[in-house]
């Protein structure tokens, strides 16, 4: 018994090590959630206006296609899709993936390229931890989406944060990667269209990053799950379409543009042209990291196919023209508020960072401070930029339905007028 107890003490004392060496201790987007959701009053009868979020599924006016729901319940129906699916993936699903993503590239994936997933955090976190070898370091972008410095960390890999530059649309601070990248340096992410900001990246600034990633010999990982999701002046462009000069990782999944995050499924592709990943040790790490994942549900993988074919051009017109319109509306009205200064109008995804000026404001010390009083007096969740590593900015979620945002950006206006210096 005592040689049991003394063999588990060594090994809690070797895994708070390892945390210790992981990543800082801050605040993360869950818990955030929850310390927000706690200031809600119970007598407060208004309902929580949830601006902390990126899921859009519970408004109306975001039901997926009608399309997508019919492939699913076909699915379930045939009773064909009730058992487990050997080779990660159904063949027909892969290959519905490939030729979806090569109608924007200028040559063609096999089904070969495609690895499906559970949502596209599994993709993130097959990749990242598949790229984690001693005294290796992966480029991040700052702000950047929590999972990332959280996958990272929790791999073992050292994490240096480029700079997004909000005064360029957010575009990458190609001389900040560039001073950052080492002999070690294993990877660049890329996070396009952009969560937190809200940016699309032109083709000639991709060109650039491809460029850089090129002379420095970085693969790149390009989340794209938001892809297609751009209502601005720039149309989405793939990173891939720059494969020939860096190797390129992308991850993607239904949940954003087909408004379904609950239904879990995603994928991991190769866009990569030169075949420099083709039987390297990154992609056998992969694999083997897929092989003992759990797959994707069966039924939710057989109604791939019908989703990516069949649904039209005209829902995800409409989806992009109520984004507009929200994104026109949370610009205009932050606008007037003194404390808050936008960058920019949001160009794409679900997001908005926001700059905070606490100095012309009573009683509120930090972004995480605003954001809990925000929630008790108003029930308007918003998420500090602190989760982000970005001290006194706001994270906010436009993806409301347009009268349920106007009201969530009018008391938030309320609160900061009521907690002003200014007269």
């Amino acid at each position: 018994m005592e040689k049991r107890g003394n063999k588990e003490w060594k090994f809690n004392k070797k895994c708070e090590k390892s945390v210790k060496s992981g990543a800082p201790n801050k605040l993360t987007v869950r818990v955030a959630m929850g310390m927000l959701r706690e200031q809600l009053k119970a007598n407060d009868h208004r309902s929580v206006v949830p601006m902390g979020h990126g899921d859009p599924s519970p408004f109306q006016c975001f039901r997926p296609p009608p399309v997508a729901e019919d492939a699913v319940v076909d699915a379930l129906r045939s009773t064909r899709f009730n058992g487990y699916v050997g080779g990660n993936g159904l063949p027909a699903v892969k290959k519905a993936v490939a030729e979806h993503i090569s109608r924007d590239l200028p040559y063609r994936l096999s089904e070969n390229d495609v690895y499906l997933t559970v949502g596209c955090k599994q993709a993130v976190h097959a990749a990242i931890s598949s790229l984690a070898t001693p005294g290796s370091n992966i480029l991040l972008p700052m702000p950047t989406f929590s999972m990332y410095d959280a996958c990272a960390a929790v791999s073992g890999l050292d994490i240096r944060h480029y700079h997004l530059l909000p005064e360029k649309g957010w575009e990458v601070d190609l001389h900040s990667v560039e001073d950052l990248a080492d002999e070690n340096t294993v990877a660049l992410v890329l996070i396009n269209p952009g969560n937190p900001c809200g940016s699309v990246f032109t083709h000639q600034h991709l060109e650039h990053v491809a460029e850089t990633a090129e002379k420095l010999g970085l693969l790149v990982i390009a989340d794209e799950v938001y892809e297609h999701i751009a209502f601005g002046d720039s149309p989405f462009v793939r990173m891939g379409v720059f494969g020939s000069r860096a190797p390129v990782i992308s991850v993607g999944s239904l949940s954003k543009r087909w408004l379904v995050p609950g239904w879990r499924l995603g994928w991991l592709v190769t866009t990569d042209p030169n075949g420099f990943l083709h039987n390297s040790e990154l992609m056998k790490r992969i694999k083997a990291f897929l092989e003992v994942a759990s797959d994707p549900a069966t039924f939710i993988q057989a109604a791939v196919p019908q989703i990516l074919e069949k649904t039209n051009d005209e829902f995800h017109s409409n989806v992009n023209n109520i984004l507009r319109k929200d994104a026109e509306i949370i610009y205009e009205i932050l606008q007037k508020i003194p404390c808050i200064s936008c960058p920019n109008k949001p160009q794409g995804s679900m997001f908005v960072m926001v700059k905070l000026d606490i100095s012309i404001l009573n009683d509120i010390q930090d972004d995480i401070d605003f954001c809990l009083k925000l929630a008790a007096e108003e029930k308007v969740l918003v998420l500090p930029g602190s989760t982000l590593g970005m001290t006194n900015w706001l994270w906010i979620s436009f993806a409301l339905e347009p009268s349920i945002l106007e009201d969530g950006l009018e008391r938030i206006k309320g609160f900061c007028q009521r907690h002003s210096k200014i007269e």
